[in-house]
């Protein structure tokens, strides 16, 4: 599976004859690459190159004396393939630039549903525009709501623009953008997965915390979240049942108690407590939550939170245990 985009530097001169000797026709005998305008200038002392393949492939290169960039959704010509990969930040800024405007226009020219949600678009851009992953992020929000049931994707996507607007999760764009996954197929289950943690960072910046996510911990691996403010510095780890109908669990309240207790028995008895248990039953329907609400089923962790929220923003749950987070101000609390 492909990785999110990401910058391949070649700390090299290119001259225009090495650029159509080492990356034009390579990739025009394997793919049918065509070298066309940029769309965009890019500004200070760099050159720019736009290449668009056959099968929708599309890749930049940008270039000054002795330095270049490249990005691509497609193969690697063999002339770059042992170049270091750097992120966004980390890159000149130009180029970093020149680089989000292509691939933003390309994105909205070829889903221009996505135009109206722009911070979302640019959030996650490295996986909208990626090798193996770009029809398959797209499509798990324009056809699946993005993991939330009864949903139409405009108010799903309206919902994770509001939030990813804030910038609260800009610095950990790439890592959070990633966790969405490049495969070739929409994982409704694993991306939804994914997206719980969106929520949980949500509530929790709502509730004024601070938060940084991938926490790596003594025992060897890492947990969803630090949840910070002057005064408070907790770990979170997010789980998120699957619908009834997709697993072998007998209900919605078994569903909860199963997915709840592997996450228990596994990395948070590792980790040995001190976290507090996120459980996001977003992806159930309401009466499938409506048993959840009513019986409040116990999660085998303390403390822990159960809730579930809709794209309008309305969150609802119950607590187990003394949570140590302050969520009155995001979360309903069932009696």
């Amino acid at each position: 599976m492909a990785r999110p985009l990401r910058f391949r530097y070649s700390p090299q001169s290119w001259s225009d004859g090495r650029v159509h000797q080492e990356i034009l026709q390579p990739l025009q005998s394997n793919i049918g690459a065509e070298s066309v305008t940029p769309w965009f200038k890019i500004g200070g002392d760099w050159q720019t190159h736009r290449f668009e393949m056959q099968n929708g492939d599309v890749a930049l290169f940008a270039r000054t004396d002795g330095d270049a960039y490249w990005m691509g959704n497609t193969e690697t010509p063999s002339a770059l393939w042992k170049t270091d990969k750097f992120g966004w930040r980390e890159v000149p800024h130009h180029v970093a630039r020149w680089a989000k405007r292509e691939l933003t226009a390309t994105l909205h020219e070829r889903a221009p549903w996505l135009v109206d949600y722009p911070h979302l678009s640019w959030f996650f851009l490295p996986v909208f525009m990626s090798k193996d992953g770009r029809d398959s992020t797209r499509a798990f929000f324009r056809d699946h709501a993005a993991g939330f049931p009864d949903a139409d994707y405009q108010e799903a996507t309206q919902f994770f623009e509001d939030f990813l607007s804030t910038g609260a999760l800009d610095e950990y764009r790439h890592v959070m953008s990633g966790k969405l996954g490049t495969s070739d197929h929409v994982d409704r289950v694993r991306m939804s997965a994914a997206m719980a943690e969106f929520i949980a960072a949500k509530l929790l910046t709502g509730a004024g915390y601070d938060v940084v996510p991938e926490i790596e911990v003594t025992t060897g691996h890492s947990l969803d979240f630090r949840a910070k403010t002057d005064d408070t510095n907790r770990l979170v780890e997010v789980t998120r049942p699957q619908p009834p109908g997709t697993r072998a669990a007998a209900g919605p309240v078994a569903a909860v108690r199963e997915t709840a207790e592997t996450k228990t028995n596994g990395q948070l008895a590792d980790h040995g407590g001190g976290a507090t248990l996120f459980v996001d039953c977003s992806s159930f329907r309401d009466d499938e939550w409506a048993a959840v609400r009513g019986e409040q089923p116990d999660v085998r962790h303390r403390p822990a939170v159960v809730y579930r929220t809709r794209p309008d923003g309305h969150v609802e749950g119950y607590r187990k245990g003394s949570v140590p987070l302050e969520l009155d101000d995001v979360l309903t609390v069932l009696d």
